[in-house]
């Protein structure tokens, strides 16, 4: 399984208003992996200052926030939704001035010598609305704690110690996991907010949603733009040698981050304020459209790509099952390509039956491109094509159905891997059930997303009895048995070689704010258009 080289339509494309399928090829990297490698120095450096500078810098940092919490308990007494005094009462002007002295203080105790500030910051007449992004770590707060803006948070966030009453100081919109009408009850607050003229401050949003590792820009939710009121761009960058910064889905861990970029000498982090945008009146009504738009600026603004990966992505990346999926899945751009066609995988599992019988009843027999578009229920396009593509191997113009079923079982439910290997045995193989070292092999490599895939040695650990065939119910009783067998029969750089990705791999939702996008929001799925001036 891997994607084949693309014609010209498909190339990337510098210009701005090149927002369609050309600057949405798969990322290189999987945005939602953060591998971190210390080499034998830099280990020496961390246990040195895990000894000196660590303690010293943790306790500075614990003593900026017990010196802002009481200025930010009294500021934050009173109704949280009564509208700011304009202009602010001087006490509160002088407030805020300590507070972000005493949070640039903080910052600086934690390394972050220099932060440099490039662009201007609109003022809240001319945007009321900032969208930043990558988001990639909870230092992300550092632009939230220099402007004092707002943010989107969860409700329970206020209740921490100590931190709560911070977070309440910046006069937060709160969403609620309990309230089912707590998102409508958001988008609604910030418009209030946004067309209140000025009068409250700025809101904060990373409209990615989740943490990535900054290789590209992941689908935007349409929460942040369904005001439609301008919104100013604007982008962070940490050029730091070494990436401690990062905090992904896959990879080290929230404490882990934090002492490793404590443990570093110096810090940088780089915010950039982008023109504001302000949208047409076809993006007005389309906020899918207005965050694809604003997402193609900033893209072009960071140097880096775009893909319509998102959120649900991670969840499939990261996934529990006897196998795990490697970094570099071809699974991923799978999933894109299915929601780019109209197909939600969780409405696709309950067809998952028809679509299995259907491939056992071609026993084998390769269908062509018209043949693939009847059987989803979908008309020829480039899309098609793509996904078409992706188990067309040889080029040859066709591909076998039954792999394209075990793909979409594993996307539908990546977490009962058992279950896919069952359904797929009851594709591959012959009367009995049983399957050949052959067939194993197209299984594991479509269930994993790769191109090559040796499964020799695993064969053989199942066949016992040398017969040349296995049953699933073989398979299942040696998983049982081995629980690990993937890692000791498949190894991890087996499954690596060659994936869909265009360039070789580099040697909790994680997240500052939270999402408020309507669920039924269908962001991603149409193609990008030029915003019309």
């Amino acid at each position: 399984m891997r994607l084949r080289g693309r014609d010209p339509r498909a190339a990337p494309s510098s210009s701005a208003g090149a927002g369609d399928a050309r600057r949405q090829a798969p990322p290189g990297r999987n945005p939602f992996v953060h591998e971190l490698r210390l080499g034998a120095l830099q280990k020496a450096q961390v246990a040195v200052l895990t000894l000196t500078l660590f303690p010293v810098r943790l306790l500075a940092v614990v003593l900026m926030m017990l010196l802002a919490w009481p200025l930010a308990l009294v500021s934050s007494l009173g109704p949280a939704g009564q509208e700011p005094e304009q202009p602010p009462a001087l006490w509160r002007r002088v407030v805020d001035v300590l507070l972000k002295a005493i949070m640039r203080t903080m910052w600086l105790a934690g390394g972050f010598h220099r932060v440099v500030v490039k662009g201007r910051q609109a003022l809240p007449t001319e945007a009321a609305i900032l969208t930043l992004a990558p988001h990639s770590s909870y230092f992300d707060a550092i632009p939230v704690t220099m402007t004092m803006s707002s943010v989107v948070m969860k409700a329970e966030s206020r209740d921490i110690p100590i931190w709560g009453t911070l977070i309440k100081y910046i006069r937060p919109v709160f969403v609620s996991r309990t309230d089912q009408d707590s998102r409508r009850k958001t988008v609604e607050e910030i418009k209030r907010r946004a067309q209140s003229g000025g009068k409250w401050p700025q809101i904060m949003i990373f409209p990615e949603g989740t943490c990535t590792n900054r290789t590209c820009l992941i689908t935007f939710k349409p929460g942040a733009f369904i005001p439609g009121v301008p919104v100013q761009p604007v982008v962070l960058r940490y050029p730091n040698k070494l990436d401690t910064i990062t905090w992904t889905w896959r990879g080290p861990g929230a404490l882990k981050i934090l002492w490793l970029t404590l443990c570093q000498f110096h810090n940088q982090v780089e915010i950039e304020f982008l023109p504001v945008y302000t949208p047409s009146e076809e993006e007005k009504k389309d906020p899918a459209l207005y965050a694809s738009n604003v997402r193609q600026v900033m893209a072009e603004a960071l140097g880096v790509a775009v893909t319509d990966y998102t959120f649900e992505d991670c969840q499939l990346a990261l996934a529990e099952g006897q196998l795990r999926l490697p970094a570099d899945t071809c699974l991923l751009e799978f999933a894109r390509l299915l929601r780019g066609l109209g197909l939600k995988p969780e409405r696709l599992e309950q067809d998952l039956d028809r679509h299995a019988e259907s491939a056992r009843m071609t026993q084998g027999r390769r269908v062509t491109l018209p043949e693939f578009a009847a059987q989803l229920g979908v008309p020829e396009s480039e899309s098609l094509e793509d996904l078409f593509s992706l188990f067309d191997e040889g080029g040859g113009g066709e591909v076998d159905l039954r792999e394209y079923v075990v793909a979409l079982s594993v996307v539908c439910r990546p977490a009962r891997t058992l279950d896919t290997i069952q359904l797929a045995f009851k594709m591959f193989g012959s009367q009995d059930g049983s399957v050949e070292e052959h067939a194993l092999s197209s299984i594991l490599k479509t269930a994993l997303g790769v191109a090559e895939l040796t499964v020799t040695h695993l064969f053989r650990a199942i066949d016992q009895e040398q017969k040349g065939r296995i049953a699933f119910a073989d398979f299942e009783r040696f998983v049982q048995a081995n629980p690990d067998f993937a890692e000791e029969y498949l190894y991890p750089e087996q499954t690596r070689p060659r994936s869909c990705a265009r360039t070789p791999p580099a040697p909790t939702p994680n997240g500052f704010c939270a999402d408020f996008s309507p669920e039924s929001s269908a962001t991603g799925m149409g193609p990008v258009r030029k915003k019309l001036d």
